[in-house]
């Protein structure tokens, strides 16, 4: 079996290409379960936010599922098979192993080290589960990766201070305007995204913010979290009073199509009010035809590169830190991995003297008669099944252990030509 990664980030894809990739959680079920319908895919997980889809799979054949999953997602993206290949990227074995660690650790990220990425695997892992995606073998992958994104945080500093997707919007909105406090703000959404935005934009002086959400008890709930702060809410059918009161609007929502468009624009807006907007969600929540108005200016997360890239050198050193944690939780996956072959042999074996313990103790119970036989039946089992535990344990132990592929290898098949055991492969 062989671990694959296909996938597309911001280095491989534009927005326009990532947000048609975006697969929402309403549709992971589903999206798992085709995967799985793939002859030759037996295990999947798929992370996607907003700078990345992703699809970990476990696969018969390594080519063939590559093949398998290109296939899903231009199916999914409705984009050609051959014009899709040109955004992907694809891994094997250990380098998809490597990929997701580091993906764990934010050093796949945009924003190198920034910590949300390790909660959107965490979730992953979750869903996942939840949905019977995973089984073995990625179940142990992403537990492992898990571990070494909080290692990462843990142990060296690359989390100090470091920039989110959200911080980063508020540092281009900071960059565009004279005076963010002179300014009236607007977040549409009220996730985890749209509490960073109003954390980073008080922090560099704004004072006029609204949220504007369809649940106001949600947007309510985000408020809350900054009582000392002046913060109004709207409902989404508010929202063009917001926008058409606000100077800049920052979008975050999971909505599969744009919110705000070029038509709703020219309806709220006053006679010759600018406005800037800040999209960081995928799919874009902003229609690409609002940068043709001529009083407004549009960003989206590609645009949020350049403020990145100043905070990149800063934080490299400490990425030189992160990767070699990295290495020793990647030997500790390899291992394990490796491990597993001797899965086959060391059930096979425990079978085959599980079978020679149960007729050996059914001749001697029928000898000791059939009184004393019911009276310490339950003794005398529990007495043979320890002494055979405790023969195996110490055997087993040293051969999971064995880190020498060859030598294990010759273990194997040593104790394959002594017992005789019939080996089958067993996974999952």
């Amino acid at each position: 079996m062989n671990i694959v990664v296909v996938g597309l980030s911001h280095k491989t894809a534009p927005v326009e290409i990532r947000e048609k990739l975006s697969i929402p959680e309403a549709n992971l079920e589903e999206s798992l379960a085709t995967l799985k319908g793939y002859p030759n895919i037996s295990e999947v997980a798929i992370i996607s936010t907003c700078n990345r889809l992703e699809i970990y799979a476990v696969a018969e054949e390594a080519d063939r599922g590559v093949v398998e999953i290109t296939q899903f997602l231009s199916e999914v993206a409705k984009i050609s098979f051959y014009d899709l290949r040109k955004h992907l990227f694809a891994l094997l074995h250990q380098d998809s192993v490597r990929h997701l660690m580091r993906v764990s650790a934010g050093l796949e990220s945009m924003v190198l080290g920034e910590g949300q990425i390790l909660s959107q695997v965490k979730n992953t892992h979750k869903l996942s589960q939840k949905y019977k995606g995973m089984s073995r073998l990625l179940d142990r992958l992403f537990k492992q990766a898990i571990t070494a994104g909080k290692r990462v945080r843990s142990e060296t500093n690359i989390g100090t201070g470091a920039v989110s997707i959200s911080s980063a919007a508020v540092e281009l909105a900071y960059t565009k305007v004279d005076n963010l406090s002179s300014k009236k703000v607007a977040i549409i959404g009220a996730g985890k995204m749209s509490c960073l935005l109003v954390k980073h934009l008080l922090a560099k002086g704004a004072n006029s913010i609204a949220i504007v959400n369809r649940s106001q008890r949600r947007a309510q709930e985000l408020a809350n979290k900054f009582s000392d702060a002046s913060i109004e809410i709207f409902s989404l059918s508010s929202m063009n009073s917001a926008i058409a009161n606000s100077d800049l609007v920052f979008t975050s929502t999971s909505a599969t199509q744009p919110i705000i468009h070029r038509a709703l624009l020219e309806e709220c807006l006053p006679d010759g009010k600018s406005l800037m907007l800040f999209d960081i969600s995928v799919p874009r929540n902003i229609a690409a035809d609002v940068s043709e108005m001529d009083l407004v200016k549009a960003y989206n997360v590609d645009d949020l590169k350049a403020v990145v890239a100043a905070n990149y050198e800063t934080r490299r050193q400490m990425a030189a830190e992160a990767e070699v944690l990295l290495e020793e939780e990647i030997e500790s996956f390899e291992n394990w991995w490796q491990s597993l072959e001797t899965v086959p042999t060391i059930s096979s074996l425990r079978s085959k003297v599980e079978t020679i313990r149960e007729q050996e103790l059914e001749k001697a119970l029928s000898r000791l008669g059939t009184e004393f036989a019911e009276k310490h039946q339950e003794v005398i089992e529990a007495l043979t099944r320890g002494i055979v535990n405790k023969i195996l344990h110490e055997p087993m132990v040293q051969l999971r252990a064995q880190q020498d592929i060859e030598a294990r290898k010759r273990a194997l098949q040593t104790l394959q030509t002594l017992f005789d055991l019939d080996i089958k492969e067993q996974f999952g």
